[in-house]
């Protein structure tokens, strides 16, 4: 996640983005609500009999995000939305794995009316309690079974932050968001839980296929549907359009998107075959259609620095939103609400390898993300011949980059509260981990550990002691005072 570009100049992380300290009601909800078994994640309890899934994943800053005793392995989601009343009816199909002897299990979701609930093909008893969905099955689900829940719903999605978040941000809004000819779906960090029901931590990515069918606007023009992965199939019944898209790797919740609108769409591919589609409102300036050309040569400039691009298409979604004060790392297609300059479409992309590919555990392992997310675009400016990584860290230290103010708040791997992990701690203090590490170890050791790191933890998760171990592993290097100055440390450590 990036503030956007505005007129060619990007945003600054200290005056704006999701403003630097803000975080929704419903986000902060979450990070005070306790677990409502009181055992940890997965553990089916002393008694040896199923047990309720625990109500979160024992997440610090989130503990009562996503949910305990199952793994998704699928969501197949099928929505119908109308844009000129805002109503969304939705079928999700979870298929999940039991993690212990489930007596009960929860799902996160915000909002909207729950019509029935499936398990295994038989009615379960629903529940809600706030954003918990509480399901329980006719039968009892055993530790290692595979299971299905079809879950229908219906109702007005929620739009989290506005008005919620601090006086007069606007733009710190995610979940379902209306749009002047739609809609737009932002799942960062609790979005997500508006418009579809599941287990809604970054910790349980899944495969998704998302079906969407909207009527025909007012002069009877089709609308156009947008969403992560690869357009499967298509339908025009003369009354309403159908798409379908399917997300063939493991993909976490709050990268999933759906837009639906008007947009010019251009299909193309990189130099190595890979699918692009890019779609962009044509309210935007004529300039963004050539994010479609950027963003096949930033693929291809980050499959050599970081290794092989880690899905099966790419591409961007450039709408009309100018309130929104954000960009989103949307898996596969990153969302923008009004047109990128170079360095926000690169950090975003660097998002595919880091955060979306190699996804960070906890929430306080965000520095993964944007941490190098962030180094990517230090790398790029250094590539096209600007200044370099070492410049810029640099000016990140004496102050004179104006996205510097406040890096030193808290250490990177650390963030206090759940309305600190989008602070400049964790996007510029984390690029100067990652810049300092390359200063140990030279540039080949350096480039090593990056391509290593999205190699194993490929589609998978990874927290900081991995980071930290693979970076002396590889390098054959103590790296502890490395690490404890400029990662956890928290003064500002020397220059040296």
């Amino acid at each position: 996640m990036k503030p956007p570009a505005v007129k060619g100049r990007r945003s600054r992380p200290a005056a704006s983005g999701r403003r630097r300290g803000w975080v929704p009601a419903t986000a902060l909800l979450l990070a005070v609500t306790t677990s409502c078994t009181g055992s940890a994640p997965g553990n089916g309890g002393a008694g040896g009999g199923p047990r309720p899934g625990a109500a979160g994943v024992g997440d610090r800053l989130f503990p009562g995000l996503g949910n305990g005793g199952y793994d998704v392995a699928h969501y197949g989601l099928t929505l119908d939305y109308v844009p000129e009343t805002n109503r969304l009816k939705g079928t999700a199909v979870i298929t999940a794995r039991a993690t212990q002897d489930l007596s009960r299990f929860d799902l996160d979701l915000s909002g909207l009316r729950v019509r029935t609930a499936r398990v295994r093909g038989a009615e379960a008893r629903i529940r809600r309690s706030a954003d918990e969905l509480l399901v329980t099955p006719a039968k009892a689900l055993r530790k290692g079974e595979t299971f299905e829940t079809v879950v229908t719903y219906d109702g007005t999605p929620r739009t989290l932050g506005g008005d919620e978040g601090d006086e007069g941000d606007e733009g710190g809004l995610e979940g379902w968001i209306e749009t002047d000819d739609g809609a737009t779906a932002l799942g960062e960090p609790t979005g997500s839980m508006t418009w579809f029901p599941g287990n809604h931590h970054p910790s349980d990515k899944a495969t998704y296929d998302i079906t969407v069918t909207v009527p025909k606007d007012a002069d009877g023009d089709p609308y156009d549907v947008v969403s992560n992965g690869t357009l499967v199939a298509e339908r025009d019944d003369g009354k309403t359009v159908t798409r379908h898209w399917r997300t063939a790797e493991p993909m976490a919740g709050y990268v999933a998107h759906v837009s639906v609108g008007h947009f010019d769409a251009a299909e193309s591919s990189t130099d190595d075959g890979l699918p692009v589609y890019v779609a962009v409102d044509p309210a935007e300036p004529a300039e963004a259609g050539d994010v479609a050309a950027l963003v096949a040569e930033i693929v291809g400039w980050g499959g050599e620095r970081f290794g092989p691009y880690p899905f099966s298409s790419t591409g961007a979604v450039v709408d009309h939103l100018p309130e929104l004060d954000y960009a989103l790392e949307t898996q596969t297609r990153p969302y923008f609400g009004e047109a990128p300059d170079e360095a926000l479409l690169v950090h975003e992309l660097a998002h595919q390898w880091f955060g979306n590919s190699v996804t960070p555990r906890r929430w306080k392992d965000m520095w993964l993300s944007e941490g190098l997310a962030t180094y990517a675009e230090w790398l790029w400016e250094e590539d096209q011949g600007g200044r370099s990584a070492g410049e810029i860290f640099d000016d990140f230290y004496d102050g004179t980059d104006p996205e510097s103010k406040g890096i030193w708040a808290f250490p990177p791997a650390d963030p206090p509260s759940a309305a600190l992990v989008s602070d400049p701690p964790v996007y510029g203090r984390g690029a100067m981990v990652v810049h300092k590490v390359r200063e140990a170890v030279g540039d080949e050791t350096f480039f090593g550990i990056l391509r290593t790191w999205t190699r194993r933890h490929r589609h998978g998760n990874a927290d900081t002691r991995q980071f930290v171990a693979l970076c002396e592993a590889t390098s054959g290097k103590d790296l502890t005072g490395l690490f404890d100055a400029w990662l956890f440390g928290g003064r500002k450590p020397s220059r040296t």
